[in-house]
């Protein structure tokens, strides 16, 4: 029997309608009952032809970890570690095929520190897989089996997915073999979680549970937007996969290579917030503003400086930091990209060719040593500022650019709102140096003060404004 898809505002809004038809005291008009619950009975049909149309193609993970690898957190277990046995412990996830022949990609956190794998397909085979290889930057990675002529998930563009679309999630919580749960597409791109080195998450209310990890996040037609990885809580409706577009060139990486070698133009940067936008010359949100440029990057030998805004690479956009990141990582090692950037309010472009990024900044990052107390003075900021000499940066450890830091930061202050903190080296103020507290004070005399800071091996920029100071992102 053929089914006709109503449009999805259509059917939408005639499910709303059901529902208020119900809880409403007057008698629905003749017919407008019928035609609403048959509505309803259509938007569940697309939910059926979902998980009918992705269940072959997702599997459910059953590991074996030793009791001495296990990690301290994002433990792979469907519901909870069980009795250890002979020092092993049993865990699981889930994963999808995404090619026939029979590779697999799941999450590192599920796999990465098993030392036996097995996989349960849908048809009820189980077979033994094997680690094909990992990424710890998006704590992805890719298994094998044995096996021809199984059904691979088509892949739709994360960058295309809207914000309230309908998603639906399928795995394995607490070791519940394809369980499927829909919901909505929540946001794009969160980051900042502090989870894993690469964050641009989407989000989802789709209900997400402890091995529910590697299963896909999927649109109505069943293509897969991203692979479910992680949840805020249990039970709060937050949960978050990583995109499609990310995930399909690291398992594709994974697969030809074992390992992922990722483009890099070696820049930090931050958003253009409001107070920002008009000391760089742009609007709120209108790029990416540069706060750091590694040396011997490829943006230094192209001549991208810090207070560069980034406003478009290639053919994209960009708004924020998140495009930029975004961008870059959907281009090839040794591909030359043009970036347009905005500079003292000037439009200019840059050739700059990637080279391969390097190993995980989170293990690079030195952990910020105890400061030292050394005598402090007021300021109407709320700060203290003192000399960085030779023997104050040994024991803050930095041997960046800079030379005077800040030695208190009072609570409640502007500095504490502008997102400072003590040990923070003041670089420049306002697109000059600071060589010492007068030109800080020179800077600073009219109540508003644009800072270029330190801490440890990041650069950022942030607004120290006596009237009204806004929390800088960085």
């Amino acid at each position: 029997m053929m089914r006709h898809k109503l449009p999805l505002p259509a059917l939408l809004g005639a499910v709303a309608l059901a529902f208020t038809s119900v809880a409403s005291a007057d008698p629905p008009a003749p017919g407008a009952s019928s035609n609403s619950v048959a509505s309803a009975q259509q938007l569940g049909d697309a939910f059926s032809r979902v998980a009918e149309s992705i269940s072959p193609s997702v599997v459910s993970i059953h590991v074996e970890i030793e009791q001495a690898s296990l990690p301290q957190q994002g433990l792979p277990f469907p519901f909870g570690p069980q009795q250890p046995r002979g020092g092993v412990v049993h865990g699981g996830g889930s994963g999808v095929i995404f090619t026939s022949d029979g590779d697999i990609l799941t999450n590192r956190h599920v796999v990465g520190d098993a030392r036996r794998i097995e996989v349960l397909l849908r048809d009820g085979r189980t077979m033994p897989a094997r680690l094909v290889g990992v990424d710890e930057a998006t704590d992805l990675a890719v298994i094998h089996v044995d096996a021809t002529g199984l059904t691979p998930a088509s892949f739709a563009s994360s960058d295309d997915a809207r914000v309230g679309q309908w998603v639906v999630a399928v795995g394995s919580p607490f070791g519940l073999d394809y369980t499927v749960t829909a919901g909505v597409l929540s946001a794009k791109s969160r980051g900042g979680l502090g989870a894993n080195e690469i964050e641009d998450y989407l989000q989802t209310d789709a209900s997400i549970n402890p091995g529910n990890s590697g299963g896909p996040l999927v649109d109505l037609d069943g293509h897969v937007l991203g692979i479910n990885t992680m949840i805020i809580g249990r039970g709060t409706g937050i949960g978050f996969a990583v995109p499609s577009d990310i995930a399909g060139r690291v398992a594709e990486q994974l697969r030809a290579h074992g390992v992922v070698r990722r483009a890099w133009l070696g820049v930090g940067f931050q958003e253009v917030t409001p107070e920002l936008a008009s000391t760089f010359g742009v609007p709120a949100h209108g790029g990416a503003l540069v706060n750091t440029v590694e040396p011997n990057s490829p943006s230094v030998r192209a001549g991208l400086r810090p207070g560069d805004v980034v406003v478009g690479v290639a053919s994209r956009e960009v708004h924020d930091g998140r495009d930029l990141f975004a961008e870059v990582l959907n281009h090839d090692v040794g591909e030359t990209l043009e970036v347009r950037i905005r500079r003292d309010s000037r439009a200019q472009t840059l050739s700059i060719t990637t080279s391969e990024r390097p190993g995980s900044e989170a293990e690079a990052r030195r952990a910020m040593p105890v400061r030292p107390q050394l005598p402090q003075e007021q300021s109407p900021f709320g700060l203290r500022m003192d000399p960085l000499t030779p023997m104050v940066r040994r024991q803050m450890n930095y041997d960046g650019p800079g030379e005077v830091y800040l030695s208190g930061v009072d609570e409640s202050s502007a500095a504490e709102r502008a997102g400072l903190r003590p040990g923070d080296v003041v670089i420049e103020a306002d697109r000059r140096p600071v060589h010492n507290k007068a030109d800080f004070t020179r800077a600073a005399r009219d109540g508003r003060v644009v800072l270029y800071v330190g801490r440890q091996e990041r650069r950022f920029y942030t607004v120290l404004n006596r009237a009204r100071t806004a929390r800088t992102r960085h």
